[in-house]
């Protein structure tokens, strides 16, 4: 069965978003491979799990409505204080019109944001 290996993220300016991303979920750069290997992989630190991220210098635009985006869990701490800390690394608010009105049963509420590059993401966790 397939698995995924890593997670690529179209980019203007990868040394600005790797740095972002490497903030924001605690990650560390992949060596690289080869000579000339000029992507930059950000993974998660020895003994942590997740998937790897790399980033792909893109010409395209951000979309306003991905059809793909990351998801990410709050973890400890209150939904709105993770959203603030994103928001301090350089995370923007999205004026997202699809929220629903109240949150389902047995989910968590979340917040659209995007990251400097303009790609779109969700932050889903408890709130006080």
């Amino acid at each position: 069965m397939a698995s995924v290996k890593q997670i690529s993220l179209g980019v203007h300016d990868d040394a600005r978003a790797a740095e972002f991303w490497s903030r924001a979920l605690g990650y560390v750069r992949r060596p690289p491979r080869f000579d000339g290997d000029d992507w930059i992989v950000l993974q998660p630190a020895p003994g942590e799990s997740g998937s790897a991220i790399a980033m792909d210098v893109s010409q395209s635009p951000p979309q306003d409505h991905p059809r793909i985006h990351l998801d990410l869990q709050a973890g400890e701490r209150p939904l709105d204080e993770e959203v603030d800390r994103l928001v301090s690394l350089g995370a923007r608010r999205v004026d997202w019109p699809h929220y629903p009105e109240s949150t389902p049963p047995g989910s968590d509420p979340y917040v659209v944001l995007s990251d400097p590059e303009g790609n779109i993401f969700c932050v889903e966790g408890r709130r006080d």
